[in-house]
């Protein structure tokens, strides 16, 4: 038992060994991650309390949240496999873009959050002028 306590330990602790360059990059998109979660929950919970209702935390968006954690994690560990592994004979920042990728997406989100949260113009305006930037860029590539 102890033997087969040692393989798949050292299994384990290869992966984490294999991955650990791209650690950083995890952690930043999984930052962003968790704070878009939490001004979800805070943007619901105010939303609710506008419209003079009960709120209540529903676990299913924690649920969620995890699921995303887990598939961002591996979508970017796998993303830098193939960079590093595969296709290493050119530079392509594969990793970094995808990392970009998602972080934009939750910063989108985020805007979205803090602007149910606060009212503010300001949010409410940075999410109508990247609206229309990412329009304009779309149509430029058509």
């Amino acid at each position: 038992m102890e033997a087969l306590y040692r393989l798949f330990n050292s299994l384990f602790l290869s992966l984490v060994a294999l991955f650990a360059p791209v650690q950083s990059v995890i952690y930043c998109a999984l930052s962003f991650v968790a704070v878009d979660f939490v001004s979800g929950v805070l943007a619901s919970r105010a939303t609710a309390h506008r419209e003079g209702r009960k709120w209540y935390f529903e676990s299913r968006e924690a649920w969620r949240t995890l699921y995303k954690t887990g598939f961002v994690t591996l979508a970017i560990a796998l993303m830098w496999a193939l960079e590093s592994c595969v296709l290493n004979f050119v530079t392509l920042n594969l990793t970094k873009l995808f990392a970009g990728f998602i972080c934009s997406v939750e910063m989108w989100s985020f805007l979205e959050n803090a602007a149910q949260l606060s009212d503010a113009p300001l949010f409410e305006w940075m999410r109508r002028y990247l609206h229309r930037r990412i329009e304009k860029q779309i149509d430029n590539v058509k």
